[in-house]
């Protein structure tokens, strides 16, 4: 009887802490019940598959880059970007893509034939140079598909429901800015064209964010104190002038 009881010990003990492995004859620990799981590595495609419109800024791998964290990586992108913004202000689009294509395969027949060089006088047979990248399988699936065509849909709604928000002048004082906007972006265009501000823009995106996080104290004072000043200006335009203070939500 009492074998029976530190039997029955035994066995409880054995529930609360774990469970027999009947293989190995040991006891394996149950996980713990507030265990939190561990962190997944972050998805290379999260951008493109996150279930909510996002800012491209917001992608791991975009920041990265603008942030300069892998400087060979960030170089070799800013570079080659800006080399073929500069190559479209120059040159056709046609132009350049041909000229990129014939480089390309430049550069893979001319290492093919190296490689086969190589392996008829040193009498290997190494076989295709580019065998391990003809075997890897890049076609694109169904879903992966379906995921890129629903990411795109809903950030063409969410753009389409905010221009006519806009346009249909849902509230007056956003599109009297947009109107202004684009009344100023008249005089930049009459002194840039679209290559040229892609341009300034690659630039400024490689170089204002690393700028920002060295300085990020006095450019928010700064900012602020700015913001502030507008939104004073703003205010006292709308009390002025009937029909531009905006509507309180009911």
């Amino acid at each position: 009887m009492a074998d029976s009881t530190q039997a029955e010990k035994m066995s409880s003990s054995h529930g609360s802490d774990g469970f027999v492995d009947a293989s190995a004859g040991q006891k394996a620990p149950f996980p713990a019940k507030d265990a939190k799981p561990a962190p997944q590595a972050a998805s290379i495609d999260s951008f493109l598959s996150s279930p909510q419109p996002v800012s491209l800024i917001q992608s791991p791998q975009v920041r990265e880059l603008i942030y300069w964290r892998d400087v060979k990586m960030s170089g070799t992108v800013f570079g080659v970007t800006l080399l073929l913004l500069l190559s479209l202000a120059a040159f056709s689009v046609v132009s350049v893509l041909s000229y990129l294509l014939l480089a390309l395969l430049i550069v893979t027949i001319s290492f093919r034939v190296f490689k086969s060089v190589v392996q008829a006088v040193q009498k290997s047979d190494e076989g295709h140079p580019f065998r391990a990248y003809m075997e890897k399988d890049i076609s694109l699936s169904s879903e992966s598909f379906s995921r890129y065509v629903d990411t795109g849909l809903r950030h063409g709604n969410c753009v389409l429901k905010q221009l006519s928000r806009l346009f249909l002048v849902e509230d007056l004082v956003d599109s009297l800015k947009l109107a202004v906007f684009m009344w100023l972006m008249t005089y930049v265009g009459a002194v840039f064209n679209g290559i040229t501000l892609l341009i300034i823009a690659h630039i400024l995106v490689f170089s204002i964010p690393v700028v920002y996080e060295k300085y990020k104290t006095p450019i928010d004072r700064y900012v602020g104190i700015v913001h502030n000043q507008v939104k004073s200006v703003v205010s006292k335009v709308q009390a002025k002038v009937p029909g531009l203070s905006k509507r309180k939500p009911e």
